[in-house]
């Protein structure tokens, strides 16, 4: 006999989805990331993306809406708001709030993000995060918008993994830069504190009810060869290099890195909830041919239960760990699962990912942590930065050349969980019976 149980959340929990601008606008010509596509650096080119710019925007909140969703993560674009540094496109803030209108008459409650990766053509001619200026010019747009759109919006992160804009961009070399170097990276990711801080406070000044926090990128990690003292002292360096920078900063004001630290002192306590972007664990051992990379190299668990293009482990019990790590680190802050998904074109993993990552959301729920909310990445297939089209993160997908939606089961599961509030055994059997035992053990 099956077994019939569920797991349920507590009343008032925001269940969404996420996305950000030049991801799913289409059309953003003003800012770094065009460039980077038209000179080649990426895998095909946005254009129109999920044409949101256009009002596409409406079909896809009315099948958020329709499958119980009552919470939405998206970004808006500087360079729209902001085309040069003298002007202001009040045009593009009017289309913002009426995006935002939207959200309101469907129910919905928004998430805004003031920086998702993309930065004002302007803005990285005179070399972007590197220039001290940058706090400061990030504050002015941040007063500018949120003085616009505070009708409708009391949620608000300020800057989307600035662990990986920093990384991607001046160590790897996947993300648009004019110059490359760890040390650098570091001096960009200090100033991207600065202007967080900055942002803190000039959005509390203008809208003192506001919740103020921003989105981080957690990796965990584990050693390749647990035996190797060279392997945990680089899994040591690249986990508090990628994971524990910028939140060491808003801890104490003084932000660690591995080639020195740096005084913030404004940003301590800057937040009021901690936002997690979790996908997967990497492991990490010493490599004598990486110098750029501190010696060390980082790959997905060679027996994991992999995504389409192996850009993904399936390990939900990362998820947990990683809430842990949070509640550790902040006790007592509210916590938003902000980005959590894969890319699965065929939808054949993504049912159980799903199931089997907010399984582990309700054991920390459980504990009586704090986790307030679920974002699924994402609504819409969208354009995945330096991986363009090649990646399907989608609970619908979308036919670039025609700009078709497609449903795939995982939005039907999705819109279950939403609507239950909570994860059921029907649910699993139904979406994905692979997993049934491991989440329902008799």
């Amino acid at each position: 006999m099956a077994v019939q149980a569920a797991y349920h959340f507590p009343r008032g929990f925001l269940w969404g989805t996420a996305t950000a601008a030049h991801q799913v606008e289409g059309n953003n010509t003003n800012n770094q990331w065009w460039k980077w596509e038209q000179e080649g650096h990426t895998k095909g080119t946005s254009g129109l993306a999920a044409d949101w710019w256009g009002g596409r925007w409406k079909e896809d909140f009315d099948r958020a809406a329709e499958g119980g969703q009552n919470a939405h993560r998206m970004s808006v674009e500087w360079s729209r708001i902001q085309p040069t540094p003298d002007t202001w496109d009040e045009d593009a803030l009017e289309r913002y709030r009426n995006i935002l209108r939207g959200l309101r008459d469907r129910g919905i409650t928004a998430l805004i993000t003031l920086h998702h990766f993309s930065d004002p053509l302007w803005f990285f001619e005179m070399n972007g995060w590197e220039n001290q200026q940058a706090p400061a010019l990030f504050e002015k747009f941040v007063r500018k918008t949120v003085e616009a759109l505070k009708e409708y919006c009391t949620l608000w992160c300020t800057i989307n993994e600035p662990n990986i804009y920093a990384l991607s961009g001046y160590v790897t070399g996947d993300f648009p830069t004019k110059h490359r170097g760890t040390r650098l990276a570091m001096r960009v990711l200090a100033n991207m504190l600065r202007g967080h801080a900055a942002a803190y406070r000039a959005i509390h000044q203008i809208q003192p009810e506001a919740r103020v926090g921003y989105a981080h990128h957690h990796r965990p990690m584990i050693s390749k060869r647990s035996w190797s003292p060279l392997d945990a002292w680089m899994r040591s360096l690249r986990y508090n290099g990628v994971n524990m920078a910028f939140p060491s900063g808003i801890s104490t004001g003084i932000m660690n890195t591995p080639v020195g630290r740096f005084q913030v002192p404004e940003a301590k306590g800057t937040q009021d909830f901690l936002g997690l972007n979790y996908y997967s664990v990497d492991t990490v051992s010493f490599h004598p041919g990486k110098p750029r990379e501190l010696f060390t190299s980082s790959e997905l668990p060679a027996d994991a239960d992999m995504s389409t293009n192996r850009f993904i482990a399936n390990i939900p019990t990362g998820l947990f760990d990683t809430i842990t790590w949070a509640v550790q680190t902040y006790p007592n802050l509210p916590i938003l699962i902000t980005e959590n998904g894969v890319e699965d074109s065929n939808d054949t993993m993504r049912p159980r990912y799903l199931a089997q990552h907010i399984h582990q959301m309700w054991r920390a729920v459980n504990f009586n942590w704090p986790v307030k909310g679920y974002f699924h990445w994402t609504l819409v297939d969208n354009f995945e930065w330096e991986r363009g089209w090649t990646q399907r993160f989608g609970l619908w997908g979308l036919d670039v050349e025609t700009q078709k939606r497609t449903k795939r089961p995982s939005a039907d599961l999705y819109a279950e969980i939403c609507k239950e509030n909570g994860l059921s055994s029907e649910m699993v059997q139904k979406y994905c019976p692979e997993v049934f035992e491991k989440l329902f053990p008799v």
